[in-house]
């Protein structure tokens, strides 16, 4: 096992790409290890109808060093998980990094860890995920947004493009791009070039 974990939250009707670009990424860092996590461990299955066996669930999963929550469908019913927001809140008061994809900015919100933080969430459901919390200053237009550890980021696509973006922070941009480039793929490394923004709101 590598010496550090990156624990992705898993649930039915989780948007695939929003887990399986930043896997894509991670997937190979030198001392990051990948996990993924579901409430109780068993399988669960992607709105695309991918299915994945977690490696833990949340009681028997391992301190995590970077937390990543995805989006998706299923959010919507989870914004009220208590297991879920316990889990996130525990994980996240010892995580190095605490992130997410798409609408899962509504359950980091939901849990209060991204109180008095600026975030950004999947522009076609910013109305939804902004209420879900007042105490985010919730970024309009932005790829991602980092605030302190706090990494949220647009919708499903650019949390590939976040990932790459965390990888610059843990290791260098060399890393990043050579991550990148084994997947030929061409990183979008600017944060507020966002062309799917919404709207300007009053602080976003």
């Amino acid at each position: 096992m590598k010496p550090k974990q990156i624990g992705i939250v898993l649930f039915n009707d989780f948007e695939t790409l929003d887990v399986f670009g930043p896997v894509q990424m991670w997937g190979r860092l030198a001392d990051h290890g990948l996990t993924f996590v579901s409430a109780d461990g068993r399988s669960v299955q992607s709105s695309h109808g991918v299915r994945i066996t977690p490696d833990h669930s949340f009681a028997s999963a391992p301190p995590l060093d970077v937390l990543m929550v995805p989006g998706g469908a299923g959010t919507r019913r989870l914004v009220d998980d208590a297991a879920l927001l316990a889990f996130v809140r525990r994980q996240d008061e010892g995580s190095s990094w605490t992130t997410s994809v798409c609408t899962g900015a509504a359950i980091l919100a939901r849990a209060g860890v991204l109180d008095g933080r600026a975030a950004t969430t999947n522009k076609l459901a910013f109305e939804w995920v902004r209420s879900q919390s007042d105490a985010v200053t919730w970024r309009s237009r932005a790829r991602w947004v980092v605030d302190g550890k706090y990494v949220t980021s647009s919708g499903v696509s650019a949390g590939t493009d976040m990932a790459l973006a965390l990888v610059e922070r843990l290791y260098d941009r060399t890393a990043a791009r050579a991550a990148a480039a084994v997947a030929e793929y061409h990183w979008n490394d600017d944060p507020e070039s966002d062309p799917f923004a919404v709207r300007p709101l009053k602080g976003g």
